[in-house]
């Protein structure tokens, strides 16, 4: 399964659902969707059941511009921690 990209506003935000697997080659594209501020955007992980690690550099670097993670699972969650341990 590839990278399955839904955009939605709620009157304040941008919301981008994400669904299939989360890789390195998506990066561009969903770049490409976020465009605007990032604190009013909210990248909804609820969907995603895979990721590699640039993937999850890029949602660390999303989450500390201001994005919102929503939904993200445990696993994922838990990388994100260790990328930013990792940096510091």
């Amino acid at each position: 399964m590839t990278l399955k990209i839904e955009k939605d506003w709620d009157g304040q935000k941008k919301i981008i659902r994400l669904s299939g697997r989360l890789r390195s080659e998506h990066l561009d594209e969903l770049k490409t969707q976020m465009d605007g501020d990032p604190s009013w955007i909210v990248l909804d992980l609820d969907g995603v059941t895979l990721v590699d690690v640039e993937a999850v550099r890029f949602l660390n670097t999303c989450e500390k511009s201001g994005t919102e993670l929503l939904h993200c699972c445990p696993y994922i969650r838990e990388w994100i921690t260790r990328e930013k341990a990792r940096e510091a």
